[in-house]
């Protein structure tokens, strides 16, 4: 059989957390528990209340039967019984109540615990998205919290419930009988031996259970995401065959190779118990024949050796699930540790409102983990309300430029000023209210119509956004769509063509009215028709403002006050058309290559 093995980023992200329980992430996660502190405090009284009456249970059936059926005392047998039944109730309100608050506090810790991660999603910068796949933020988000979630509710106090049970009925055996209790406990060097064996082999196993539910979380939203390329290139059969026959193969192999050591272990802690009954019962009986302890005491120890091992399997199980507990936590941790790579500099000021001067002051850039330059030393002075075009081949670093204005990241050299400030020393909030971008693929939410394009602008009233949607020329389709602008928008637009979602994109920037708009190859993906239609938006949508525009596509660049060409992260040339075309230079050839033929058609 083939060996299936996942992709080296999901097993060494995986082994980069299997190092074990680290007391300082310990700490953190009970310190974010800190706030249900009181009701924590309240469960673990009724956890020590309800397994002191699951202790007492065997003693009052010693009592029962030494003092009330051997001496012949009715009364003393009946309030034994009571007493009995006293404490089982009590057992059983302690723990319906302790289940009960540690649900809560658990949900409670969880719903937190979202909160703060959701909120730190939305501030990582965008390098982190680039280096991590949908999948593997989704796993962290979701699955590695259930698993947290699952121990905050239950396993958490369980595990101090079966120490304290343990202890009791170590000290109870012992006050009855040292010979019979030590007896008992003759098992377990091999149940230490059994545990450490089972815990070793369940960890890797663990890890590798872990790693193949990334694999098939990673598969899956992949497969979700791209469905119209798997789609457009009849990929389904093979790509479910891959999941099939690989992913998914992987994952049960794993769980089914897991299952089968905990198969093991529970089986083996039932023969050393029956093993440990069977030695009690054989010289606790001949002890009881020479009359050297009493029945009641062989009874309770019987039912004492029972509970004894029941704590012992259950902490073993606990274990595995602590485990894995931390083991999420910490990858949770490393989610939220991670750093925003672009922050607010101590002391921002929020940016005044803009006339939208932009200069860009020798400003280099190069990625974190990739000393190769994107941009180097651009100079670039944009007066108020100018419309600049970028040109150049792909990957020459136009994208780049701009992601550095909306500031998505912060230039390795040089600086860039908005109307004199430095993008650095205001704050990201301030800047970006007055920005708007209108990308090649604009996504659209879950939601109407109405709720997209009011998204950069929460206030705006129905009349506004039929206005905007009227001055970039959506008006006429959405009054076609069922419920026109209650119309819902599935996530990404997905119902929608690809210009209808292009020209609610447009409709979105118009109305947040921003100061500098940025069009990324904006119009690349409609047809001719709705491009025409849009070119009849721009004037509208650029009048005023500072505007960059990135396009292949002449009639989005020729009517621009300035077209800057960049060529291998550095700008080469820079005037209007007709300029450019009479230097023949690279914006010259760019025409006669491409943009000439465009204008025949």
């Amino acid at each position: 059989m083939t060996t299936i093995t996942p992709p080296a980023y999901i097993t060494q992200s995986e082994e980069l957390y299997d190092k074990g329980i680290n007391p300082q992430n310990a700490k953190r996660l009970v310190a974010f528990s800190r706030p249900y502190a009181g009701r924590l405090a309240v469960s673990a009284v009724l956890m020590l209340i309800a397994s002191a009456a699951s202790v007492a249970g065997p003693y009052f059936v010693k009592v029962a039967i030494d003092s009330g059926l051997n001496s012949g005392n009715p009364a003393l047998l009946r309030y034994t019984i009571l007493a009995y039944l006293a404490v089982s109730i009590l057992q059983w309100i302690g723990t319906y109540y302790r289940v009960n608050i540690m649900a809560w506090v658990g949900q409670s810790v969880i719903y937190d615990l979202r909160k703060k991660i959701f909120a730190h999603l939305q501030d990582l910068s965008l390098g982190f998205y680039s280096r991590y796949s949908v999948g593997r933020v989704i796993t962290r988000a979701v699955n590695d919290v259930e698993t947290l979630r699952d121990f905050m509710t239950w396993a958490l106090l369980a595990i101090a419930r079966d120490i304290f049970t343990l202890a009791l009925i170590i000290i109870v055996m012992l006050d009855m009988d040292v010979r019979l209790a030590l007896l008992t406990f003759s098992v377990l060097p091999i149940m230490i031996l059994i545990t450490i064996l089972f815990r070793r082999a369940s960890r890797a196993a663990y890890r590798k259970v872990r790693a193949a539910i990334s694999w098939v979380n990673s598969v899956l939203a992949e497969n979700v995401n791209g469905v119209r390329v798997v789609q457009a290139f009849s990929r389904q059969k093979q790509n479910y065959e891959h999941f099939r026959g690989f992913v998914n193969r992987y994952h049960l192999e794993r769980a089914i190779a897991t299952a089968r050591i905990s198969s093991v272990f529970s089986p083996s802690v039932d023969i050393l118990g029956a093993i440990a009954t069977g030695l009690v019962v054989w010289l606790g009986g001949t002890a009881v024949l020479g009359q050297t302890i009493s029945a009641g005491v062989l009874v309770a120890f019987i039912l004492y050796i029972d509970r004894f091992f029941d704590p012992i399997r259950d902490l073993s199980r606990r274990y595995d699930a602590l485990q894995s507990t931390m083991i999420g936590w910490e990858r949770i941790l490393g989610l939220l540790d991670t750093p925003v790579e672009v922050q607010d500099a101590p002391g921002a000021a929020e940016l005044p409102v803009m006339q939208g001067k932009v200069t860009f002051e020798h400003v280099s850039f190069h990625y974190s983990d990739d000393p190769a330059p994107i941009l180097t030393d651009i100079d670039l002075h944009i007066s108020p309300g100018e419309t600049v075009a970028l040109v150049g081949e792909t990957g020459a670093g136009k994208t780049t430029l701009v992601k550095l204005l909306s500031r998505f990241h912060d230039p390795t050299g040089g600086c860039i000023q908005v109307d004199g400030h430095d993008l650095r020393s205001v704050t990201q909030a301030s800047l970006r209210q007055q920005m708007g971008v209108v990308l090649q693929d604009p996504f659209l939410f879950n939601g109407s119509v109405e709720e997209n394009i009011r998204f950069g602008r929460l206030d705006a009233t129905l009349a506004e956004v039929q206005a905007a949607a009227q001055a970039v020329g959506a008006h006429e389709f959405i009054g076609h769509l069922r419920k026109g602008y209650a119309t819902s928008v599935e996530e990404g637009g997905v119902m929608l063509s690809v210009g209808q979602r292009q020209l609610l994109s447009f409709a979105r920037a118009l109305l947040a009215d921003p100061r500098i708009l940025i069009l990324d190859e904006a119009t690349s993906s409609v047809d001719t028709q709705t491009e025409q239609i849009i070119q009849k938006a721009l004037s509208r949508l650029l009048k005023g403002r500072t505007s960059f525009v990135i396009a292949h596509r002449l009639s989005t660049i020729m009517n621009a006050d300035r077209i800057v060409v960049i060529h291998d992260g550095r700008i080469i040339e820079q005037g209007s058309h007709a300029e450019l075309l009479a230097k023949e230079g690279m914006y010259y050839e760019l025409y006669r290559t491409g943009f000439q033929e465009e204008q025949k058609e």
